[in-house]
């Protein structure tokens, strides 16, 4: 009964204090995480372009007397409904990087926090696309859950790319000016989002089959027109930064970052201007969307990896944590093993652990 009471004040805490998973199974678990959030972006997409934002009349049920979709909701009714169900899948991956994080020895304060983050953004995403239903497709709240996926993705990316690193003072690998370069890189294709957006809200894929209104900034054309003049200064800047990488012997690993992004965004490009010309086909708009985030990860990692801050605490050997007994019959996991280790409580205060909740 007192285990039973310990886990239900705090579970996390409680898995925490009996499991320690390895650096490969935390890397695992931030890494599903960042799929999942890429995932439901593209989803959310998939449910706008067949016109089934309203398969779904109402929120939190399907409709007014059903939790669920029914079979008289036809198809629109089974794929909205189908991405709210999705929405308990991203928890439980950002549930596993939580437990991951949180279990991880030595405890990594600022990972668990990140982790935390993306739970609050779920929820906030979630409440969003109530919203969104709620108001019938309105395309600032379209436009606002984007944004909050956006957020999500961009929080799930952070954690993935922390995990693999580790914890030691940042040393720059670029002087100040590269580096604030690679920020205003980051910037300008935050602003390609936005702008992205807005050819969203002013373009015919309203979401529902209905009359939704549109929004009124600009006519489309100029909307699309903004939003490819703003992906060709984006291009420039990852060029300009690459060339300045190469003029100064810049290390390996920022030139191949620069390059993979300029690599993603020439196929985003590609398909930005062959469903213009073809008049949005749904199949290249969701293709697009994609490409959307696959640009928006690969230039996160631009500046991060113009610093370095050494191997993961547990890949590098657990540094800080208590050593474990030689005449343990419990011996700690490689730091490389696929799973983890459970253990009982006594072991775990032994080596350290804290039993503080996450």
């Amino acid at each position: 009964m007192s285990k039973l009471l310990e886990f239900a004040r705090s579970p996390v805490a409680y898995v925490a204090r009996r499991w320690t998973p390895s650096q490969r199974t935390v890397e695992r678990a931030t890494l599903t995480a960042l799929v999942m959030s890429v995932v439901i972006v593209v989803t959310g997409g998939v449910v706008r372009l067949t016109g089934s934002g309203l398969g779904c009349e109402t929120w939190p049920k399907c409709s007014g007397d059903s939790l669920i979709a029914t079979p008289e909701m036809g198809l629109h009714g089974a794929i909205e409904f189908g991405n709210r169900l999705l929405t308990y899948v991203l928890s439980a991956a950002v549930g596993w990087a939580i437990l991951a994080v949180r279990s991880a020895e030595p405890r990594r304060r600022d990972l668990s926090r990140l982790a935390w983050a993306q739970f609050w953004l779920v929820v906030a995403n979630a409440l969003m696309g109530g919203a969104t239903v709620l108001m019938e497709l309105n395309p600032y709240t379209v436009a606002a859950h984007f944004l909050l996926a956006t957020a999500l993705l961009t929080v799930a990316a952070l954690t993935w790319l922390r995990a693999r690193e580790g914890d030691e003072e940042p040393r720059p690998l670029a002087g100040a000016r590269l580096r604030r370069l690679a920020w205003a890189l980051v910037a300008l294709c935050a602003a390609l989002i936005v702008a992205g957006t807005v050819v969203t809200g002013t373009g015919p894929h309203a979401g529902d089959s209905s009359d939704v209104p549109r929004m009124q900034l600009m006519g489309w054309e100029a909307a699309a027109r903004t939003h490819a003049l703003l992906a060709w200064a984006v291009v420039g800047a990852t060029v300009l930064l690459w060339l300045a990488l190469r003029a100064v012997d810049a290390p390996r690993g920022p030139l191949a970052r620069t390059r993979e992004l300029f690599l993603v965004l020439m196929a985003q490009g590609v398909i930005g201007y062959v469903q213009y010309l073809t008049e949005l086909p749904e199949v290249l708009v969701a293709l697009h969307l994609f490409g959307s985030c696959l640009v928006w990860i690969a230039v996160l990692r631009v500046p991060l990896s113009l610093r370095e801050r050494g191997l993961p605490p547990a890949a590098a050997g657990g540094a800080g944590a208590a050593p474990v007994p030689a005449a343990s019959p419990l011996p700690a996991a490689p730091a490389g093993a696929a799973g983890g280790r459970w253990r009982p409580r006594e072991r775990r205060r032994a080596g350290g652990g804290s039993p503080a909740a996450g």
